[in-house]
């Protein structure tokens, strides 16, 4: 999947490890569709050219004042260097950002990258359902999975800052149990997949945003220690056994276990941190 740049359907840069950006990686993988991946740690990223030929900064693009952006969210202040072209094609100026071979279109936001993938391997798989209802139901949950990421992202920047407040957490919570309660209807309405009679985009991307919030496990201890708890209740799995049974088939499935399975575990088995 990340082989032979030459023979990439899609060049995506972000930073790594990304659960968001792994909808697009184990869609290419149910799809055979092959990507080319550039990046790294997310601290690291500063010292990259944000770019379609994205690379480790040299001394000459230091000295160039062009690329010189101010980061935002997740890199709130930090100096970013983004060519021109890179902004040209992604006008958001965020990662995941990915590109046609010939790096002419820019595609961004995670969602709509996989929406690619999905699309570019249409005649190996069907990702997107059977029908344009289908499509346009995995839609909606794509766009819940949206709003749901749109809501937790201050929370899970919060911990990642060991700054966060129980206004935060009651924002992520009431996130989480709106989005998990649609989620668990869905699957009693149309299981074992949440859409049709097989896996879609749907599931790819659900899968991808709930493991978002693993990111919370090692974390754990700290956060009592602040008074607060998860937004993800200890008792999920109770309160949306649909879901849980869900999720433990797709970390499972040989598309999702390379991306999903060593990550959740190592956050699972992580000793709890007095400070993140």
């Amino acid at each position: 999947m990340t082989g032979d740049c030459s023979r990439a359907l899609l060049r995506i840069f972000s930073y790594q490890p990304n659960p968001r950006l792994w909808k697009a990686t184990i869609a290419a993988r149910h799809c055979g569709v092959e990507l080319e991946l550039r990046g790294a740690a997310p601290e690291q990223l500063a010292d990259w050219l944000w770019d379609f030929d994205a690379r480790p900064l040299t001394a000459a693009d230091r000295d160039d004042p062009s690329t010189v952006q101010v980061g935002r969210i997740g890199f709130g202040g930090t100096a970013l260097r983004k060519t021109p072209a890179f902004l040209a094609a992604h006008p958001f100026g965020t990662v995941p950002a990915a590109f046609s071979p010939d790096g002419a279109v820019g595609i961004f936001e995670s969602n709509s990258i996989a929406r690619a993938v999905a699309r570019l391997g249409a005649a190996q798989v069907g990702l997107y359902g059977d029908d344009p209802y289908q499509a346009s139901r995995i839609d909606s949950l794509l766009d819940t999975c949206l709003v749901f990421g749109r809501d937790t992202q201050p929370w899970l920047l919060g911990l990642r800052a060991a700054s966060v407040s129980a206004g935060l957490r009651a924002q992520a919570h009431e996130a989480c149990a709106s989005w998990l309660d649609g989620i668990e209807r869905a699957l009693l309405a149309s299981g074992p997949w949440l859409v049709g009679s097989r896996l879609s985009l749907a599931d790819v991307c659900f899968a991808c945003e709930l493991t978002m919030l693993w990111y919370e496990r090692p974390r754990r201890a700290w956060l009592a220690a602040q008074g607060l708890q998860g937004a993800l209740p200890d008792a999920w799995a109770t309160r949306w056994p649909r879901v849980a049974t869900h999720f433990a088939t797709l970390r499972a499935h040989p598309a999702f276990a390379p991306d999903l399975e060593a990550h959740l575990a190592r956050l699972e088995s992580a000793p709890a941190e007095s400070t993140p």
